[in-house]
């Protein structure tokens, strides 16, 4: 008797010691995989997530799945929502997969998705943390569908139910939403709670980091995303980061090398490597983003890809192709997916056909096609690109340094062109040069400098009045028109009185470059001078002129 109860006893063990380790296997496997989604290692999350399902078909291993397509930097829907449904299937009342479900409702703009999450949350009676925590994230998810309101609520519960043993990333989430909410004394409270408990704290100090340059606050953005590099050096979000600094900072040698780091450290999931080729895009590297793109093109499904291709395709002026490959994404993707700065791209691609339309009616309603849709993503305070001067490079505003180089110069031109050289950021070496270039009438030279000076310092306007007069000097009138009425818009309220001769002369210059080709706006245009300087008599001689 002894023996047989020694047996079973044995028996007992074993069977606990298998079910404890195969929890702990599945558990290990689970963190992996969340550790992968954060790293940006999306092909290593999907191929672990994928070997878990086929270990154990369960509705939580199909949700994990499904939830890191919709992680990625581009949501893949229908994949989300096979894997979902799947989950659902192998358990219909798991909250988990109709949180998901719910999820992708809302990625794809219908906001009554919130109400359905807040719904499937009463349901579970707000028992298990998981839950409450995966609610949350999907109301974080989305830039322009969220809810952080209820996110912070949920996340708040969802640490207080998992009360000594929270993950980091609950906080780090919670730091998430509240940068939604912009209150960024509250997410950076979040993210220094996270950090101890962060196994990888490279992810924290990359979002600290982030934090810090959405505050721009660019030198303390700067140290944690160095930081996190020296804590990991394979954290391949935080190569990303440092290469937004550097784009933003015009240091596109070092964005090209970040670029580089970001695609050794990530993976070579198409999604990940689409999103790479954008960020190429936003460094002006076109080579680099064609290369990428035209790699990954046919493995991936989703029309974003059309868009993609139309950028680099208008980068290169090709705008028949650009015009073809985004009317594909138009027809393909859903509404909600359309965004502001896809019209402006439209309009832009729109004005670079109009170069070369001969028909004058078609030209016409090319460029008015072309102002409309520019001022929609103007409208949205969209920067994803700087409108106002890609319309001046396609109406020929562009200067080559061959140009610049071939122009007029002076020993003081050549100790300025140095001291930039040595310091791209310095505004007033950068004023000095371009002002130099407009007084030895190396208009060219002055293009190229204002042009420089109006990307570092994008709301001072005198930078858009005086590209404007290099322009014309140029004899570039078209682009002339686009910088004057851009330092139109750019003149502050507060600042019109004090410019008022400096804002008539500009709208004169408008009016005066418009009269063949626009009657209609160098009326308008010539009026809005006289209000400002009844005194103007270039202004009175042309409102004469064309009012006969």
């Amino acid at each position: 008797m002894k023996d047989i109860m020694i047996m079973n006893v044995k028996k007992i063990a074993f069977g606990a010691a298998v079910v404890f380790f195969s929890n702990f296997t599945i558990a290990q496997t689970l963190q992996d995989g969340i550790i992968s989604v954060d790293s940006d290692k999306f092909a290593q999350a999907k191929n672990n997530f994928t070997q878990m399902v086929a270990k154990d078909p369960s509705a939580e291993n199909y949700f994990y799945l499904g939830n890191t397509y919709l992680r990625q930097a581009e949501p893949d829907f229908a994949q989300a929502t096979e894997s979902f449904n799947k989950g659902l299937a192998a358990d219909r009342k798991s909250y988990l997969n109709q949180l998901g479900l719910a999820t992708v409702k809302l990625g794809k703009g219908d906001k009554n998705a919130i109400s359905e999450i807040q719904k499937i949350v009463t349901d579970s009676r707000e028992k298990d943390a998981e839950v409450l925590f995966r609610a949350a994230e999907a109301l974080t998810l989305f830039e322009k569908n969220n809810s952080p309101d209820l996110a912070i609520q949920f996340l708040n519960k969802a640490i207080e139910r998992a009360k000594k043993d929270v993950p980091a990333y609950y906080y780090y989430t919670l730091g998430d939403a509240y940068r939604l909410k912009r209150i960024p004394g509250d997410a950076m409270s979040a993210y220094d709670k996270a950090l101890p408990l962060a196994k990888n704290k490279a992810s924290v100090y990359t979002r600290i980091g982030t934090l810090w340059m959405a505050a721009q606050q660019w030198q303390q953005a700067k140290t944690s995303i160095e930081k996190a590099i020296a804590t990991d050096p394979t954290y391949a979000p935080a190569y990303k980061a440092l290469a937004a600094y550097d784009i933003k900072y015009q240091e596109n040698a070092k964005a090209t090398q970040d670029l580089i780091n970001y695609t050794k450290y990530a993976d070579e999931d198409p999604y990940t490597q689409l999103e790479i080729a954008k960020l190429y895009f936003t460094n002006e590297d076109y080579a680099n983003s064609k290369m990428i793109l035209d790699k990954i093109f046919d493995k991936i499904n989703d029309p974003i890809k059309f868009k993609l291709r139309a950028y680099v395709n208008y980068a290169d002026g090709q705008y028949a192709e650009a015009k073809q490959n985004m009317d594909t994404f138009v027809a393909q993707a859903e509404k909600s997916r359309v965004q502001p700065a896809d019209q402006g791209l439209q309009g832009l691609i729109a004005a670079g056909l109009a170069k070369t339309e001969t028909d004058a009616a078609k030209k016409t309603a090319l460029m008015n096609e072309a102002q409309q849709k520019v001022a929609i993503a103007k409208a949205a305070k969209d920067e994803t690109m700087k409108w106002d001067m890609e319309l001046v490079k396609i109406a020929g505003g562009g200067a080559s340094q061959s140009a610049v180089d071939a122009g007029p110069t002076n020993p003081q031109i050549e100790a300025l062109k140095k001291q930039v050289a040595a310091n791209a950021q310095d505004s007033d070496a950068l004023y000095k040069l371009a002002t130099a270039y407009q007084d030895a009438k190396n208009w060219n030279g002055a293009i190229v400098t204002w042009q420089k000076m109006s990307t570092l310092l994008p709301d001072w306007a005198p930078a858009y009045y005086s590209l404007g007069y290099a322009y014309q000097q140029a004899t570039n009138n078209d682009a002339a028109k686009i910088a004057y009425e851009k330092y139109i818009a750019t003149v502050k309220p507060a600042e019109v009185e004090a410019n008022k001769q400096t804002l008539a002369y500009a709208y004169f210059a408008v009016a005066y470059l418009s009269k063949d080709s626009d009657p209609a706006k160098a009326k308008d245009y010539v009026a809005k001078s006289l209000q400002l300087d009844p005194t103007y008599q270039d202004a009175v001689k042309l409102n004469t002129e064309i009012n006969k």
